[in-house]
């Protein structure tokens, strides 16, 4: 498990430096898609809960010293996203296309309602998308028709991310 773990961590460090530094400059109100959820996501469905709590606090550390964001926001979110996606490993076949797509979707709107809960707690200080907002809706879109690339180019490196038990 630890070895998925690194490697998966090192794999969502990538994404995220080439998510914030190439990809926003490629668009104009620097919406892009969110590739580091798209892969915790595939990490935390096909090895289960553990590794994806795991995988999810460290990318989220990352994150939150990537970030302008407070301290252990993106920790927690990633946290419970790696959390919840682990839940249901196994639970569906996971195809080249539908399943991809609605699991990041999922993860898109559970990461929106959480940064808006915690906006409704803590304040402005956290950020929060606004449901009416056509940048959640460009952002829920861009992930969930560019989760089937990531999660196909993800399965080219199944050994190192993937559990030896469940190859």
């Amino acid at each position: 498990m630890a070895k998925n773990v690194v490697w998966a961590t090192v794999f969502i460090i990538i994404a995220a430096l080439i998510q914030s530094s190439l990809l926003s400059l490629l668009t104009e109100r620097h919406i892009t898609p969110d590739l580091t959820l798209g892969i915790l996501v595939y990490i935390s469905y096909v090895n289960g809960t553990m590794t994806g709590q795991i995988t999810g606090f460290f990318s989220g550390i990352f994150l939150d010293f990537l970030s302008a964001a407070p301290l252990g926001l993106n920790t927690f979110i990633r946290t419970v996203v790696g959390a919840l996606a682990g839940l249901i490993k196994g639970t569906f076949f996971l195809d080249a296309v539908v399943l991809p797509m609605a699991l990041c979707a999922a993860a898109t709107f559970i990461r929106a309602l959480m940064l808006f809960i915690l906006n409704l707690i803590f304040g402005s200080a956290t950020g929060a998308f606004s449901f009416v907002d056509p940048v959640f809706w460009i952002e829920l879109c861009l992930n969930t028709f560019t989760a089937p690339l990531l999660f196909g180019f993800l399965k080219q490196f199944k050994p190192l991310l993937i559990a030896r038990g469940e190859n």
